[in-house]
């Protein structure tokens, strides 16, 4: 970020059990590149504090500061998430991996997939449709993982669907992660293709397309 301001931005881990907490959220967006938070509650040791609201003060001032959140939670605890953007509807909420979870079989990983959909009745929450190659051991061009990504941009809308690669832990080349959308989603419109591929997300978090 620091090499290649105008190109890469981060959005941090933040520790709400930490010391200064409550002071290092006042200032988390004048660090540089800093565009929000990112949690993950995707085991049981870590989504605990979560149900039993031990982070709502996080929520409220992320609301008031402007912080936008990236949450990946498993399908069975979107709700829970569903109560924070009901309670904050100010609080910017992109929901991770459209809440999938990775290494497992096909039936359990898809098995709740539709208790994701709801909470796009909420405006202020998107979802990335990112990694998607890692959840299924399918063959390009993704048919079924393609499948479920469209119920999502159905849900979500061409503006709160975001696109991402998760390039570091991608089985599959980067190119056939931007060419399954932009080659092989026969029902992804050209119009919506800049929005999913980028100016979404950008325009969600603030951040200023060079």
């Amino acid at each position: 970020v620091k090499a290649h301001p105008d190109r890469f931005a981060i959005m941090g881990r933040f520790n709400p059990e930490a010391a200064d907490a409550t002071s290092a959220i006042k200032t988390w967006k004048s660090q540089p590149g800093m565009l929000g938070m990112r949690f993950s509650f995707h085991i049981p040791v870590l989504q605990q504090p979560l149900i039993d609201g031990k982070f709502d003060w996080v929520w409220s001032e992320a609301e008031k500061l402007g912080i936008g959140l990236m949450i990946l939670v498993p399908q069975n605890l979107v709700h829970v998430i569903d109560g924070v953007a009901a309670r904050h509807p100010d609080l910017r909420i992109i929901m991770d991996h459209m809440a999938l979870s990775s290494g497992k079989p096909e039936e359990e990983t898809f098995r709740d997939f539709d208790k994701l959909l709801p909470i796009a009745k909420r405006s202020n929450v998107a979802v990335k449709a990112s990694a998607l190659p890692c959840y299924l051991n399918e063959p390009y061009p993704f048919s079924k993982i393609q499948g479920y990504a469209k119920r999502a941009f159905e849900a979500f809308g061409p503006k709160r669907l975001f696109w991402g690669s998760d390039w570091s832990r991608s089985p599959v080349p980067y190119r056939e992660n931007v060419d399954m959308w932009l080659k092989d989603a026969s029902w992804l419109k050209e119009a919506d293709q800049e929005w999913v591929m980028g100016r979404g997300v950008c325009e969600w978090l603030g951040w200023k397309i060079p």
